[in-house]
């Protein structure tokens, strides 16, 4: 084993890969709660580099692998500080994988707690921390009975799940959403639920194992092997058995020295040959966590690509519109309700009225667009009818908030039971880019018809950073139908171009977007018409009013 001190070892023959990411960064919103504390007041005490000695484990008897959420809670609520700017480039391909941080060490070693204060210190958002411990196999009755005994060796590679593991690892890595299973120590078995994990510029990966398998360390662009005294990890195991997983103390020393020690020795040790960095005393080290954090930063930075939304402004122009556009044909029904919404005068309550009748309008349209299957009926008559139905399991609606859920009603009246899904995207002043901050999918969408909505579509800009988002969730690029009552050629042009397959409806397309990227003429601010309210200067309604 290395040496104690009071940095790391960084091996002269293994330094660390570079990592191809970009930083993820949003914008903030107040999730709950009504205090006093002010953003600004808050956002002073979000912690950035330095590393502080008062982070403890975390505290589990099943697995948490998990997303961990850029925020600062305090007690009245909590202020999110960051969300993701775009992780694809104009053609909608992604351009950027995680960075992937290895952590592997013996049991109690403090791979958690070296994991914690890594996310800490990073102050980068969307970092997901995926646990080994979700990944044991499933035990036979057999398995299950010498578990309870603690006569099973949950230390040996035969007791994971590694083709699971690289799996879900390689599609985290590529940016895609992924099912983790949730382990219960107690019961010694898998849950049913599984958690959903989406969305990384760095995922932070830790195991007794987790240079054991060749694939795995493939996939990992810094890897970091975490010492720790052997008399420590098991103090360390005795304490954390007893008081999270029900064991008592003679069961742990049993196993402890019958499966841990042993296979410390022979399968975990020998990996340390595998590290990049080892990390003497674990979480207590900070000279070494702030050079891990450097290094990250610093690959970060390498990989960072601009989103340049002017380039979209240009791409098309002069061009004729996609086929996959469909425009509602303008009778003068909704010529006349364009007429009224669109007038600078019209009260509030008109504006709703004659919004919702295009909107279900919209809807129906859009329907027709679903793939049918013939399919035959009894009347009541005692005759036979010949008729279509939907080719498909079932439909999805998606809105991109806040607008885009004043489509929702006209949605649910049309389609009984349907499934909602909402979106939040905003801008980030700084950047001018558009950044997801929420998300909401029902479970299985991806074997979904999706209905996403959006009240207008400007730059494209949000559009497209919904549809991607829909794509990594295996939803069907040609399942996918962005509804908008008022869309400018540009938005048609940048989604078509990326989206090729993706159906595009609307009620009317506007040729021109201004400086600030608004419609031309356009509708005004939607939300804000149809809310009464006034748009905080940092929200992307839909792509109308983006403050660039």
């Amino acid at each position: 084993m290395e040496p104690a001190s009071n940095a790391c070892t960084v091996k002269p023959d293994g330094q660390p890969t570079d990592g191809v990411v970009g930083a993820d960064r949003s914008t903030s919103r107040s999730d709950s709660g009504s205090g006093d504390d002010s953003l600004d007041s808050l956002s002073n005490r979000v912690p950035r580099c330095p590393l502080t000695p008062s982070l403890s484990p975390r505290k589990r008897t099943t697995s948490q692998s998990k997303t961990e959420p850029p925020l600062l809670r305090t007690n009245k609520r909590t202020i999110y500080t960051a969300g993701r700017p775009p992780w694809y480039n104009v053609t909608g391909t992604t351009f950027k994988e995680a960075f992937v941080i290895g952590l592997c060490g013996g049991s109690a070693s403090g791979k958690t707690t070296v994991a914690n204060k890594i996310i800490e210190a990073l102050d980068v958002p969307w970092v997901v921390l995926l646990s080994m411990d979700s990944f044991y196999k499933v035990l036979n009755k057999e398995e299950q009975e010498l578990a309870a005994k603690n006569e099973y060796n949950f230390d040996h590679p035969d007791a994971f799940d590694f083709e699971l593991l690289v799996t879900v690892l390689r599609k985290l890595k590529k940016g895609k959403s992924v099912k983790v299973p949730v382990y219960d120590f107690t019961a010694h078995c898998r849950r049913k639920e599984w958690k959903t994990v989406y969305g990384a510029n760095v995922v932070i990966f830790e195991g007794i194992l987790a240079f054991a398998n060749k694939e795995l360390l493939k996939l990992l662009d810094m890897k970091v092997f975490v010492d720790t005294d052997s008399d420590i990890r098991l103090i360390r195991r005795l304490k954390r058995d007893i008081s999270q997983r029900g064991r008592n103390i003679d069961g742990i020393i049993k196993q402890y020295n019958k499966f841990v020690k042993p296979s410390f020795e022979q399968y975990i040790e020998p990996t340390v040959q595998s590290a990049d960095i080892v990390v003497p005393r674990g979480g207590e080290n900070f000279v070494a966590l702030d050079l891990i954090v450097q290094h990250v930063h610093s690959q970060l930075e390498k990989s960072k690509l601009r989103w340049d939304i002017s380039a979209l402004a240009s791409a098309h122009q002069g061009q004729p519109l996609p086929k996959t556009l469909s425009v509602m044909e303008r009778t003068p029904q909704v010529h006349g309700m364009h007429t009224i919404i669109r007038n600078k005068d019209t009260n509030r309550d008109e504006f709703i009225f004659y919004s919702k009748r295009l909107m279900r309008l919209l809807i129906e349209h859009a329907l027709s667009f679903l793939p049918l299957k013939p399919v035959s009926v009894e009347t009541p008559q005692g005759g036979t009818y010949d008729g279509k139905r939907l080719s498909g399991k079932r439909i999805t609606g998606v809105s991109i908030l806040r607008a885009g859920e004043t489509m929702e009603p006209a949605l649910m009246a049309v389609c009984k039971d349907i499934r909602l899904g909402k979106i939040l995207i905003q801008t980030n002043h700084d950047t001018g880019e558009p950044e997801l901050h929420y998300l909401r999918l029902p479970k299985d969408i991806s074997e979904d018809f999706v209905i996403l909505m959006d009240s207008t579509v400007s730059t494209g800009a949000a559009a497209l950073m919904a549809v991607r988002v829909l794509l990594d969730h295996d939803v069907a690029e040609d399942k996918i139908f962005l509804l908008s009552l008022l869309m400018a050629e540009m938005g048609v042009h940048s989604v078509a171009y990326a989206f090729p397959k993706v159906r595009i409806i609307t009620t009317a397309v506007d040729k021109e977007v201004n400086d600030q990227f608004h419609i031309i003429p356009g509708i005004g601010n939607f939300g804000d018409r149809y809310f009464g309210t006034d748009a905080p200067s940092d929200w992307c309604e839909s792509d109308e009013g983006m403050d660039f």
